[in-house]
C-alpha cells in the first residue's frame, strides 16, 4: 500500500510475550500531456477533447467516452456518492485500463474498458504460483480543478525492476504513465473534491496465461483499475499506534521483499489481525536476521528522524 504515518513514540507496550509499541502523503507531481521525459518534476494533467472506444470481451464496441477540452466549460458531474464519508475500501468506478503480452514479446498498445470482472484460466501462473506485482500510488484534485499525480514514472521504474525479479515482461515506462493517465482522465467524476479524499490508482501485472508446472506463465497481463478513498488510516493525519512484532517477518536476505511481489502481503495478514484486535493500528516489524532493526509496517514505509537537543 501507498500511505503515510506519524508515530506516538517508541516506547515499550505493557502486553506480554514478544511485543513493543512504539502522514501526511506525499508530494505531489503535476501531470502534463506529453509523455514522461525523464525530469522528475511536477506535471499538470490536462483535460484534452480525447474520445476512445470500449470493447466488451467480444470486441464490440460499447460506448464511447469524452474527456472536455481546456477551452470547454463542461465540467464532469460528480459520482453521487458520500464525499463526507470516505474510508479506505473498494469502489467499483467507470472505467479500468487493460493490455496483454506473450512470454519474450513486449507490451503494446492497450485499451481502456468498462470496469469489470476479468477471465482467468484456473491455471494462470497468479492463481497457482502468485506470479504477480502490483503498484500504488494517487490522483488528487487540486483548487483549480486541475488534477494532480505523485511522480508515476517512479512507480513504473520499480514495477519494471520487480516484474525483472519475477521473471515477467513489463510496460515501458512510458506506456505505463500514459495508461494511468488516461485512467485517471476516464474516471475523472470519481476524482474527491479537494480536501475530501483521492482517487487510488492500482497497477497489477501478472501472470494471465495457464501453466502446470512451475514456470513462468506464456501470457501476461497489465491492468490498471481505481478507486475513491479517504484516509487509509481511521485516526487520519493524526499520530497512529504501532506494536513491534519480533517473532513474524516483513522480509528475509535473498527473498522478495525489495519487489511489491502480491505474495508479500498475506504473509502479514496474521499479525495485522492480532495487532488490530489489541487495539493498534498496525504492525512495525524488525529484520529477521537480528531481530532488532526497523524494517517496515504491514502496509506503509517508516521514516526515523533523529533529533538532538542542545541545552545551554
Amino acid at each position: 500500500m501507498e500511505s503515510g504515518a506519524i508515530f506516538t513514540g517508541l516506547r515499550p507496550n505493557i502486553i506480554p510475550h514478544h511485543h513493543h509499541q512504539l502522514c501526511p502523503s506525499r508530494s505531489t507531481i503535476k501531470l502534463l500531456p506529453p509523455l514522461y521525459s525523464g525530469k522528475r518534476h511536477f506535471y499538470k494533467l490536462s483535460k484534452q477533447l480525447h474520445f476512445a472506444c470500449f470493447s466488451d470481451n467480444s470486441g464490440k464496441n460499447v460506448d464511447t467516452l469524452q474527456v472536455a477540452s481546456p477551452s470547454s466549460n463542461v465540467v464532469p458531474e460528480l459520482a453521487d456518492i458520500d464525499w463526507d464519508n470516505l474510508g479506505f475500501e473498494f469502489m467499483s468506478t467507470d472505467y479500468m485500463y487493460m493490455m496483454k503480452c506473450s512470454q519474450g514479446e513486449n507490451f503494446s498498445k492497450g485499451e481502456l474498458q468498462r470496469f469489470g470482472n476479468i477471465q482467468l484460466s484456473p491455471s494462470a501462473g497468479i492463481l497457482n504460483y502468485g506470479q504477480g506485482l502490483f503498484e500504488g500510488l494517487k490522483a488528487y484534485r487540486k483548487y483549480d480543478g486541475n488534477i494532480l499525480l505523485f511522480r508515476p514514472e517512479e512507480n513504473a521504474l520499480r514495477l519494471r525492476m520487480g516484474a525483472e525479479r519475477m521473471c515477467m515482461p513489463s510496460p515501458t515506462v512510458e506506456q505505463f504513465v500514459e495508461a494511468v493517465k488516461e485512467t485517471v482522465l476516464a474516471n475523472e467524476r470519481w476524482i474527491p473534491p479537494l480536501g475530501k479524499g483521492s482517487l487510488y490508482i492500482r497497477p497489477l501485472l501478472m501472470g494471465s496465461g495457464a501453466v502446470l508446472g512451475l514456470a513462468p506463465a506464456p501470457e501476461y497481463t497489465f491492468l490498471i483499475y481505481v478507486s475513491p478513498v479517504g484516509n487509509y488510516f481511521k485516526e487520519g493525519l493524526a499520530p497512529i499506534h504501532l506494536i513491534v512484532e519480533t517473532e513474524m517477518h516483513r522480509a528475509t536476505p535473498g527473498g522478495t521483499g525489495g519487489v511489491k511481489t502480491i505474495g508479500n502481503y498475506a504473509g502479514v495478514l496474521k499479525a495485522q489481525s492480532a495487532a488490530k484486535a489489541k487495539g493498534f493500528s498496525d504492525v512495525l516489524y524488525l529484520d529477521s536476521v537480528h531481530k532488532r532493526y526497523l524494517e517496515e509496517v504491514s502496509s506503509c514505509n517508516v521514516f526515523v528522524v533523529k533529533v538532538h537537543y542542545f541545552l545551554n
